[in-house]
């Protein structure tokens, strides 16, 4: 296929992207809701005319530096996978769209993403040099206190990080909150330790922080000190033990996006609907039952909401009104209706749908 320009391959099961040796003329590449977990040199090397390229929802880890021989890509969507950093060099593309949101970013500050591409790749690119001979990390780490040996202290300063993850740990000590000192923190990561519950002292940090990644834990309940956050902008909680939510989440006048993915969940958490600046709510593999779609038309701001792999058995044609919903994902559900070939329209399709199911 030579001459190909256009390959839709969305919705599938493809764990790498598929080499095209032959499609030199290849445009457009949409590959979102897959399981790829790895990009390789070897998968890009082949699309010299590519200018989309739709990656989003699956399981990518990394971005490889190779990136930078798609020269010609103008529109790279990263959202909703597992990259925790990215290469220094896709600074030096010409992208006009970059969408990276729903990832654990550790290496770039969410205030930076949320100005948009050009100063996320601005940004990029000034790693480039600064990532030349320098000692920085080397330096940062030689002056800190021997108590402070398991802090990272090079991401509390350089990277406004605090960054405790990966430790399989089920309490985080008090030298990590005693290295913060003077410094500004911006984003948490806890991730992928044994919490069963949130520590105490996070509240210290509730004038700055607008980032906390607590996935992969223990956690059964939220405790009140996260909801002193109120700068809080992006919140993840997946794979945990949670099965509701307290009330005073409402506190977080500031939240937009919020991972309830993987818990324990059997509705939609009743605060989720007052909390009016959200515009992200992904909550797929629990067992939610049931949604109000009247409350969920209150929400002006979501444009999202992961509903994937639930135990839905109808959904409510009011839902349809929500129109503000860009992407709306409901695979996975029991439900007869609106049919898998309706499914696979998109979101407008399925809002379309289900307004013309509305009892008058």
């Amino acid at each position: 296929m030579e001459s190909l320009e256009l390959l839709y391959l969305r919705r599938n099961k493809l764990r790498f992207l598929p080499e095209f040796p032959s499609c030199r003329l290849l445009k457009e590449l949409h590959v979102g809701e897959n399981q790829i977990e790895m990009l390789g040199a070897e998968h890009l090397k082949h699309l010299n005319s590519i200018l989309v390229l739709d990656l989003r929802d699956n399981k990518l880890k990394s971005v490889p530096d190779e990136i930078t021989v798609l020269q010609s890509l103008e529109r790279l969507d990263l959202s909703n996978n597992d990259i925790s950093s990215l290469p220094c060099s896709l600074g030096n593309l010409h992208l006009k769209f970059l969408a990276l949101e729903g990832n654990p970013l550790r290496t770039i500050r969410r205030e930076i993403i949320n100005k948009g591409t050009q100063e996320v790749l601005k940004y990029l690119r000034s790693k480039i040099k600064d990532d030349g001979p320098s000692q920085d990390s080397v330096t940062e780490t030689a002056m800190t206190l021997p108590s402070e040996s398991r802090v990272n202290m090079h991401a509390i300063v350089a990277l406004k990080i605090l960054d405790y993850s990966d430790k399989q740990a089920p309490f985080i000590p008090d030298e990590v909150f005693d290295a913060v000192k003077n410094n500004i923190i911006t984003s948490v990561n806890f991730s992928k330790n044994q919490l069963c519950e949130i520590p105490k002292r996070i509240i210290e940090l509730k004038e700055m922080v607008s980032d906390v990644n607590l996935s992969f834990n223990k956690l059964s309940f939220i405790s009140l000190e996260l909801c002193m956050l109120q700068k809080l902008t992006f919140l993840d909680l997946r794979n945990n033990f949670l099965s509701s939510l307290p009330e005073e989440m409402k506190l977080l006048i500031r939240l937009q996006t919020i991972n309830l993915s993987f818990n324990r969940f059997k509705m939609l958490p009743e605060v989720l609907y007052h909390i009016s600046t959200l515009e992200t709510i992904l909550i797929s593999n629990n067992q939610v039952g049931s949604l109000d779609a009247l409350k969920m038309k209150m929400m002006e701001n979501l444009s999202t909401l992961d509903l994937q792999n639930n135990d839905l058995l109808q959904i409510p044609p009011e839902l349809g009104n929500c129109v503000n919903l860009r992407t709306l994902l409901l695979d996975g559900n029991p439900f007869r209706v609106p049919r898998a070939t309706i499914l696979m329209k998109g979101t407008a399709a399925i809002l379309e749908y289900l307004r013309d199911r509305i009892p008058t």
